[in-house]
């Protein structure tokens, strides 16, 4: 019967352990073997040594994928901290209706993303779209939010900060909420401005929670694909082919396996020096 017992454990344990098996340390080790290999998936797989890494330093679009997630990061990480934390400045406040306020802002997070996407698209034509009909009423110009080149990897960071946004406000919420209230009136006694003691208390404590948002943007970032393969497919011009796009084309479009496993290591180094960087540069902005 003892025995029993401690097989239990183990029992509980071991569809987890099936799971991380199959689906997460299986596919991680095929992925390396792949990188070394060149594999069509119909034919054998054929030894390359280290010749998928030098294409990879000699290839243009590799470079024009990462300028252009580079791109996308530097617009939608700032705006979604800033809306973010506005709006759940605003929510952790007493107000009416704030349920509600609160649905409505997290409702576009459960919605897919290829409904999402379609949709922005309506807004985004250029002929009929919404916005820019709006632009002709007002008597301006119509713009090719995703016909030019200099225009469409902006759209594409506006579409997704209204996407996501809702997410990162529930958490900034989560953050102010945990923040004393005697340190504000505190600071009110003292005779400290609002923006002092946004400065100086609020930010300072809900650091943890800007870090994550930071993170979890920056991933998010790398992770774009619904967005420009559903929008522009890559276009105008490259200027809206991401990191997975790339990657995506590589696999199942041209079938180089071994490549695009190793875009998608690359990738994942390039993901993990980003988010070191944010964490050091966060922390000691935060503390100044």
């Amino acid at each position: 019967m003892l025995r029993k017992h401690r097989l239990i454990p183990y029992g509980l344990v071991g569809p987890y352990l099936l799971h991380f098996a199959l689906f997460v340390a299986f596919p991680v080790l095929f992925s390396l073997v792949l990188v070394f290999h060149r594999w069509n998936i119909i034919g054998s797989m054929e030894f390359v040594g280290l010749a998928n890494f030098n294409r990879l330093l000699h290839d243009r679009l590799f470079f024009r994928a990462l300028y252009n997630t580079l791109i996308f990061l530097l617009i939608h990480i700032p705006l979604q901290i800033v809306v973010a934390l506005f709006f759940a400045e605003l929510l952790n406040r007493r107000i009416r209706l704030r349920g509600l306020f609160r649905g409505a802002y997290f409702l576009p997070v459960v919605v897919s993303g290829v409904v999402v996407t379609i949709l922005w698209q309506q807004l985004y034509g250029f002929d009929t779209g919404l916005l820019n009909r709006v632009l002709v009423k007002l008597g301006l110009p119509r713009l090719g939010w995703l016909v030019d080149p200099r225009l469409a990897m902006p759209s594409l960071a506006l579409m997704a900060t209204w996407k996501n946004v809702g997410l990162y406000i529930v958490l900034f919420l989560v953050g102010l909420q945990s923040v004393p209230r005697h340190l504000y009136e505190a600071a009110e006694l003292e005779g400290a401005t609002r923006w002092q003691q946004f400065r100086y208390i609020t930010l300072p404590l809900i650091n943890p929670t800007l870090f994550m948002v930071v993170v979890l943007s920056t991933i998010g970032g790398f992770s774009l694909f619904i967005e420009p393969y559903v929008m522009t497919g890559g276009g105008p011009l490259n200027s809206t082919l991401s990191a997975m796009l790339y990657i995506y084309r590589e696999a199942f479009t041209f079938y180089h396996m071994g490549y695009a496993a190793t875009l998608g290591f690359f990738f994942a180094a390039i993901i993990l020096l980003v988010v070191a960087l944010q964490r050091r540069f966060v922390e000691r902005e935060v503390h100044l």
